[in-house]
C-alpha cells in the first residue's frame, strides 16, 4: 500500500528545497520556534515512515522522529537550522513578524543555501531565498512535516527547561499554552519575565 501523507512531491524539480515551519504561535509565555530542513538524498523509507505533521504525533513517537532526524543529518542525508524569537521579541513585534523572524533565523543557520524555501501557512516570511506559501503543508510536504517536529520538539524541551526556574507555571506540562491551570497560575502569580505582552491575557494582568 502506498504511504499515506507527505511525501517529497512539492520538492521535486526545484533544487535545494527547504521545508519551514514553526511551533509555539499559540501560547502566552516563551519562543517561537521555527526549523528548515533540506533532504540533501532521499530518505528511506524507515525515516519517511516516521514524519508526519507534529500535530498528529504523540510525545512519543515525536521524540522518535526527532531522534532519526537528528541521526539522518550526521549522515549527511538531510541537514537543518534552528532559528527562535523570544518573548521578549514577540512583544516588540507581534507574533506573526517574530514567527518570520524565527524563519528567517532557521534558514540562515541550515548550512546551505536552499533554492527555495516551503513554508507552511499562508504568510510569506522575508527569506533570502524564494519563498512558496503551502497551506497545510506539514500535512503534503515531508520536508515541511520533518520541521514541524524538530520546532515542535526543540520547543517543548526549551519549555521544560524553564519549569524548574518557574514553578508555579507548569510550564513542562502545557508549553505555555493557555490552558485552565496555566491561566489559575497567572491569575496568581502574575507574568513571568518569559510571558508574552501582545497576548491579552498577560496584558490584562499589567493593567
Amino acid at each position: 500500500m502506498a504511504r499515506q501523507g507527505p511525501d517529497l512531491s512539492l520538492e521535486a524539480g526545484h533544487g535545494r528545497v527547504a521545508g519551514v515551519d514553526e511551533a509555539g504561535r499559540g501560547p502566552l509565555a516563551g519562543p517561537v520556534v521555527a526549523a528548515a530542513l533540506v533532504f540533501v538524498a532521499a530518505p528511506d523509507a524507515s525515516l519517511a515512515a516516521l514524519i508526519d505533521d507534529s500535530k498528529k504525533l504523540t510525545p512519543v513517537r515525536r521524540d522518535a522522529a526527532f531522534g532519526a532526524l537528528r541521526a539522518a543529518a550526521r549522515e549527511g542525508v538531510l541537514a537543518f537550522g534552528i532559528g527562535a524569537a523570544s518573548a521578549a521579541e514577540i512583544g516588540a513585534l507581534n507574533i506573526l513578524r517574530a514567527t518570520h523572524l524565527a524563519m528567517r533565523r532557521a534558514i540562515l543557520r541550515l548550512p546551505l543555501r536552499p533554492d527555495l524555501a516551503l513554508v507552511d501557512g499562508n504568510s510569506a516570511p522575508p527569506l533570502p531565498c524564494p519563498v512558496r506559501c503551502v497551506v497545510g503543508g506539514d500535512a503534503r510536504s515531508l520536508s515541511i512535516a520533518a520541521a514541524s517536529i524538530l520546532a515542535k520538539v526543540v520547543r517543548d524541551r526549551a519549555m521544560a527547561r524553564l519549569d524548574p526556574r518557574w514553578p508555579a507555571y507548569g510550564f513542562a506540562r502545557h508549553s505555555g499554552y493557555p490552558t485552565a491551570a496555566h491561566l489559575a497560575a497567572l491569575a496568581e502569580h502574575g507574568p513571568s519575565p518569559h510571558h508574552r505582552r501582545g497576548f491579552r491575557p498577560v496584558d490584562d494582568l499589567f493593567g
